[in-house]
């Protein structure tokens, strides 16, 4: 599934518990998010946290952002069995 937020496309690779709320992507997803190739979003004590990642072949990335840590972040700082989300840019 597509969506667009602030008028940039993604894709949606993950959201099994169907927790994407683009109005309120669309207030926080920020300029600061235009260079990442994915954000991702949990949900922690009722709020939406977003963190943004980057492909493994960008030369941007570095160990706490590159997407094929993906799972160790969750584990890390992620609480167990939170709700999730992942999106990628349309490129």
């Amino acid at each position: 599934m597509k969506i667009k937020i602030n008028g940039i496309e993604y894709i949606v690779e993950k959201d099994n518990d169907k927790i994407i709320d683009i109005d309120l992507l669309e207030e926080m997803v920020t300029d600061y998010f235009n260079n990442y190739d994915y954000i991702f979003g949990d949900i922690a004590y009722d709020k939406l946290r977003l963190k943004g990642f980057y492909d493994s072949n960008n030369k941007l990335k570095n160990k706490i952002n590159d997407i094929k840590l993906l799972d160790n972040y969750i584990k890390d700082y992620c609480a167990y069995g939170c709700k999730w989300f992942l999106i990628k840019k349309v490129k």
